[in-house]
């Protein structure tokens, strides 16, 4: 019974959550998301509305700068009708207010005519040239007009498009375009910010709707069944998207849980009551046999005759019972591998396996100085329960001829860096029927006695390793098994 104890133990652990667990379960995954998503919906906000203002402002600068331009221009056909251009000072005077200008010139193949003198400037104005313009160019110039010095003037060059000629330039003041970009950008920050916020808490809104809310279900749901797995939750939704989807995966994954955690306490109670049955059960079979062994000196000769099946068949009982407790105890160790030489090792293992040469011989064929890196106890048994069987096969075949006792050759070899060790032996082979199935517990291939777990045990162990036990063949000729180890 107390080999059992550590799988009920597991159970137990398993059905029960940890307080760390719940202090951790407490903490609302969603709620934090909603938070997350909201700063990026602020975030995506911020950058929608840089895109947007950025090109807003380069061309609302560009079309105050046009605008001047075509007035400029209109102005110089004025001043150009009069005659012999004579404008007075006055009249040069507004001509420049109304146009909003400084200066005007106009170049005619490769002659530059200043038609509107220019004042005289504290700083030398700088040149944007609408006829040659970089988008890069184009997106600095309005912040170089909002942050740039207050004395600042723009030379501004434009093809003509009421005049002949090559170009058309004027010369205006940046403070009045700056203080139009200002209240410009400031309306456009306004109105982008309060469509983008309304965006914003639509998308937010939307997805608060469309992932939140089910999130929470879901979460609600695994905190649920993390405290107490056995009440049934809320049914999933009959959404048909992907978080439909999630949660039917959900309740079915944790059914399946409840499933496996129930059939899982019954085998635990199953280990428990197998355990005290067996602890009886060796006792009664003790005492059954002492009572055989006082029945040895019986003069009858009748319980001469049947003492032998009696022997035999308590032997067989206590042997089912010690392996059904070896086969229910805790799980194997892991391997505590060193590199063993394998010719000492089969030999050990043959003499433990009942291997004589007056019985059932082995042949051994293993190359000199043939290592393998396993654990010595656990390469021990896997080698014994292969041996002892085909042994015990091969003394078991009725239909062998007298005389011939029958041989386990063992052989030992390289293969892609694994250890291959293959184990055949020359008895009656295993019955089709028991072929797929024999590796799986309590399934032997002898009729009158073992109790099937030691080809189990030894492909677990195998397994553990990192290798593998499998069958080769097996028929009339006799039966191989190969074990693979990597090196």
């Amino acid at each position: 019974m107390n080999r059992f104890r550590p799988l009920l133990s597991d159970v137990r652990r398993a059905l029960r959550v940890p307080a760390d667990w719940r202090e951790r379960l407490n903490f609302h995954a969603p709620d934090a998301l909603a938070w997350r998503l909201l700063l990026l919906t602020f975030l995506f906000t911020v950058v929608v509305e840089i895109l947007i203002i950025a090109p807003s402002a380069a061309s609302f600068h560009e079309r105050w700068l046009l605008d001047r331009l075509q007035s400029a221009e209109l102005a110089s056909v004025g001043v150009e009708a009069l005659p012999y251009s004579a404008v007075e000072d006055e009249t040069a005077e507004q001509l420049l207010a109304i146009g909003g200008v400084q200066a005007v010139v106009v170049g005619d193949q490769g002659v530059r005519r200043l038609l509107l003198q220019a004042p005289n400037l504290p700083r030398t104005p700088d040149l944007i040239d609408l006829r040659q313009r970089r988008p890069i160019a184009r997106t600095i110039d309005p912040w170089r007009t909002l942050f740039g010095h207050p004395d600042r003037s723009i030379r501004v060059q434009a093809r003509p498009r009421y005049r002949s000629g090559d170009f058309i330039e004027i010369l205006a003041p940046a403070q009045p375009l700056k203080q139009e970009l200002r209240a410009f950008l400031l309306n456009s920050l306004l109105m982008s910010l309060l469509i983008s916020l309304v965006a914003g808490g639509l998308l937010y809104g939307g997805l608060a709707f469309l992932v939140l809310q089910p999130l929470r279900r879901v979460t609600r749901s695994i905190e649920h069944f993390a405290l107490d797995p056995e009440a049934e939750g809320d049914p999933p939704s009959d959404r048909h998207d992907e978080i439909g989807r999630v949660e039917r995966e959900l309740a079915r994954m944790q059914e399946e849980v409840r499933v496996s955690l129930r059939s899982r306490a019954r085998l635990v109670a199953l280990g428990e009551a197998v355990a005290k049955i067996n602890h009886d059960l060796r006792n009664m079979l003790t005492s059954a046999q002492l009572a055989s062994e006082r029945l040895a000196d019986s003069p009858d000769p009748e319980v001469a005759k049947v003492l032998p099946r009696l022997e035999r068949a308590l032997g067989r009982a206590a042997a089912l019972s010690r392996n059904v407790l070896e086969y229910g105890k805790s799980e194997e160790p892991p391997p505590q591998r060193v590199r063993i030489a394998l010719a000492p090792a089969i030999a050990a293992a043959a003499e433990d396996a009942g291997l004589t040469s007056e019985g059932v011989r082995l042949a051994r064929t293993v190359p000199a100085r043939f290592g393998v890196h396993a654990d010595p106890d656990q390469l021990h048994r896997i080698l014994v329960n292969l041996m002892r069987n085909a042994r015990q096969a091969i003394e078991g075949d009725a239909t062998r001829r007298t005389g011939r006792k029958g041989v386990v050759r063992v052989t030992a070899s390289s293969d892609d860096g694994d250890c291959v060790i293959r184990i055949a032996d020359d008895g009656p082979g295993i019955p089709p029927r028991l072929s797929e199935s024999l590796f799986e517990p309590f399934v032997s291939g002898r009729a009158s006695d073992g109790a099937g777990l030691g080809l189990a045990i030894s492909r677990e162990l195998a397994a553990s390793h990192g290798g593998e036990l499998t069958l080769v063949e097996t028929g009339p000729d006799g039966t191989t098994f190969e074990l693979r180890l990597p090196h």
